[in-house]
């Protein structure tokens, strides 16, 4: 994993930075950066792991830098060490309150400099694996509701910015009480997660997100996406129900699993509650029209 992992090296001595990089690029990707301004663009550009910035440089001192990642949502979240010739507590302490993670004094020792670093990594991978958890539903390995709502919140945000389709649908496998009742709960988990799969394998491009809503219900976020190419998806969706052929003796809808869809398209002057609602009631509409269909909201 560590070969995965970015470290930024900012500093303004080209002498210190091709000492870093040779120490630390046999276990990591490493990037430079000869000064602030620098530093700031390749950290949001890469969004590295980790960042050895030095305190005292032209123009943009250490401090002022990572004043300005904390100040970023998108690097915000960056593991800072300070590497420094001022050795005074007091600037240990300002570093240190200001957010950076460690502080390594000049000049450095080699030993020191790879075990501080690896430490870190380590507890960034550790922070990592603990939100991965937290976003993902423990049966399906969807994400899970409180993931939903914070991405479709940030995708909201970026159609409306950048005037970009954003469509949104729900999915409710059609008489799945019944399916519990007659199979028993193990049975219906195994059908759920089957469901699950086939519903993140509609869901291919980066930006797009399956996730489980609550119960048997699951949500398509799909960003840059209008409304005829998301229900191509949940057409899609709906055949890889079918082929998996999932008995269902006790449904009065079909004899194999199927799910209901609703849909909605994102409306200009829209908010993402209204959307989310408009998708639910489509889905309702969906249930009853006779389940195993879609129903989406034509443009208004």
């Amino acid at each position: 994993m560590n070969a995965l992992q970015k470290v930024l090296v900012a500093d303004d001595d080209a002498i210190n930075r091709e000492v870093l990089a040779e120490l630390l690029k046999p276990e990591y990707t490493v990037l430079l950066a000869k000064d602030g301004a620098q530093a700031l663009e390749r950290a949001a550009r890469h969004v590295p792991d980790l960042i050895l910035l030095d305190v005292l440089m032209p123009d943009m001192d250490g401090f002022e830098v990572l004043r300005r990642l904390r100040a970023d949502p998108a690097t915000a979240q960056i593991a800072v060490i300070f590497v420094s010739g001022l050795d005074r507590p007091e600037d240990e302490i300002t570093g240190l309150k200001l957010g950076a993670s460690d502080y390594i004094a000049k000049p450095f020792n080699a030993t020191v400099v790879m075990a501080r670093v690896a430490m870190h990594l380590q507890m960034v991978r550790q922070r990592r694996m603990l939100e991965r958890l937290a976003h993902v539903d423990g049966l399906t390995e969807l994400a899970n509701r409180r993931r939903f709502d914070e991405v479709l919140a940030l995708e909201y945000q970026r159609a409306r910015r950048k005037g970009t389709p954003l469509s949104l649908a729900l999915i409710d496998i059609d008489s799945f009480k019944q399916y519990n009742d007659h199979y028993g709960h193990p049975a219906g988990d195994r059908a759920l997660r089957a469901v699950a799969r086939a519903a993140a394998g509609c869901v291919r491009r980066p930006g797009d997100l399956a996730a489980r809503y609550g119960g048997e219900e699951l949500v398509l976020l799909l960003p840059d996406t209008d409304a005829t190419q998301a229900r191509h998806v949940c057409d899609k969706l709906r055949e890889a129900l079918s082929s998996l052929a999932i008995e269902h003796a006790a449904s009065p809808v079909s004899p194999v699993l199927t799910a209901s869809i609703g849909g909605a398209t994102l409306l200009e002057g829209e908010d993402a509650a209204t959307l989310f609602a408009a998708a639910d009631a489509h889905l309702y509409r969906a249930k009853q029209a006779g389940r195993n269909r879609l129903a989406w909201r034509s443009a208004a």
